[in-house]
């Protein structure tokens, strides 16, 4: 269990400061560095100009694609609406993502020598948090620019409005998942704030949908509510910050650290190319969440019998995946209404994520020599059994997605759907990778190329089928 939180009051004499120990901190780390604060202004110079020139590049780009014949024209209401739906999506998954960092987070010898100290934690995590604020505020700010820019917006009070809503948004979600990070254990409102928006986003996109294919569509509004979202974003960010800086003496250390090891995790998985060494962090938590389950016998019949209702097992018991699944068949339907021009590539990546979703018990199966050696029989055969459900689910998948897209030659769809199968099988028997491989020198600097072949395993035969369908369908 963790210590109960230390405030001013209780300090006991002798003790420092949260101030002078982050002095003290600060000078011995200044020792070891050779950098001078005009390097440091120089490279933040130069981040934020690639920034603004690549990304302004992107908004152009994404809005000559979206007007040009290759995507197709779409009734400017129905993409509108979609565009609230994917805003509401990701801003549930944003909560996530903040949710599973923290976002409060310390490194392990942090938590060692002042976390574990008499130290006033307010005092301590004020700074972390108040960066953390100005940092999603800014980034929010600019994600609401280049939203409304995409959108077509050129004037600069609409601009301006646009990025004063996203960094009110912004700011309220950093401050009311800090106060989320505070709660006890079994608390509902955390859980339901995330839901919320994702729940919103799916029945939106359902009345779009149904209404794209069987009525007119909706109208597109007069005028983008973004004074409004403004002005509901200013007190819910001004109360959320009150009741952050509240509760961060309830802060304990179980879950600054926990962030800790996600975010590490993610790191490692980005510099070594291996998204493995995340999605087996994930995975651990996500059965550790589950924590006990009933169990059951199995049919009678023979081994093969045995595993494969294993394997369908495993889906009853991590009901996300069927969840995402059943999710991307509506998301083919919304994209195939908003990118006509693209139904059918998009049909093949979607049904790739929606297989590759489906192959937990396939990826067990390979990344562990040991667990195939206490199964017993031949790896060939304990992959074939744990590749038929995500076999069913991309066939059934496709079948179920079959109105979005032109039909084409009588070859052509039977093909996808096997190489979609294909790819999600190459990806889920990846082997670990091998950092030893070949590298070339070029003109960029050394790339390792090896190692992007091991990593694009799967995603290198989809890119094939992509190419295939857009040039055949």
């Amino acid at each position: 269990m963790s210590a109960p939180p230390v405030t001013v009051a209780d300090t006991p004499t002798g003790v420092p400061t949260a101030r002078q120990v982050r002095t003290h901190l600060r000078r011995a780390r200044s020792r070891h560095h050779d950098h001078s604060l005009g390097d440091v202004l120089g490279d933040a110079y130069v981040i934020v100009l690639f920034t603004g020139m690549y990304g302004w590049f992107a908004i152009s780009a994404s809005r000559d694609l979206l007007d040009s014949p290759t995507v197709g024209q779409a009734e400017p209401g129905v993409r509108w609406w979609l565009a609230l739906a994917a805003l509401l999506a990701g801003a549930g998954l944003v909560w996530r993502g903040l949710r599973a960092l923290g976002p409060l987070l310390v490194t392990p010898a942090t938590q060692s020598w002042a976390t574990s100290a008499p130290v006033d934690r307010r005092a301590w995590l004020a700074p972390r948090f108040g960066m953390l604020l100005v940092g999603a505020a800014v980034g929010t700010a600019a994600l609401g620019l280049a939203v409304a820019a995409l959108g077509g917006v050129t004037d600069p009070a609409p601009l301006g409005w646009a990025a004063a809503a996203g960094a009110g948004w912004g700011a309220a979600a950093l401050a009311l998942s800090v106060v989320a990070q505070s709660s006890r254990a079994g608390r509902r409102w955390p859980v339901v704030a995330g839901a919320a928006p994702m729940v919103a986003a799916a029945v939106l996109t359902a009345g779009v949908v149904f209404l794209g294919y069987v009525g007119d569509g909706l109208p597109r509004p007069a005028t983008t509510p973004t004074v409004a979202l403004f002005a509901l974003a200013v007190p819910l960010a001004g109360l959320g910050t009150i009741r952050a800086v509240r509760a961060l003496p309830r802060v304990d250390r179980a879950t600054l650290t926990t962030g800790a090891q996600f975010a590490n995790a993610a790191a490692t998985a980005t510099i070594l190319l291996d998204p493995s060494l995340l999605a087996g962090l994930v995975e651990s938590r996500r059965w550790r969440r589950i924590g006990r389950v009933r169990s059951s016998r199995f049919l009678r019949g023979p081994g093969w019998w045995a595993f494969l209702q294993a394997d369908v097992r495993r889906l009853r018991r991590h009901p996300s995946a069927l969840l995402l699944w059943a999710t991307l068949i509506g998301v083919q339907y919304a994209a195939a209404l908003a990118l006509p021009g693209l139904a059918g590539a998009a049909q093949v990546v979607f049904a790739y994520l929606a297989a590759n979703r489906l192959t937990g018990g396939l990826r067990s199966i390979s990344r562990s020599p040991g667990l195939r050696r206490a199964l017993g029989g031949s790896d060939a055969l304990l992959r074939g059994i744990h590749l038929v459900v995500p076999a069913v689910g991309a066939g059934l998948w496709w079948l179920l997605t079959l109105p979005t897209v032109e039909p084409g030659p009588s070859w052509l769809a039977p093909t996808l759907a096997l190489g979609v199968v294909a790819a999600a099988f190459r990806a889920g028997t990846r082997p670990p990778i091998n950092y030893g491989g070949a590298t070339v020198n070029t003109p960029f600097g050394m790339i390792p190329v090896d190692l992007m072949r091991q990593g694009s395993r799967g995603p290198a035969l989809l890119a094939g089928l992509v190419l295939l369908q857009l040039f055949l369908g």
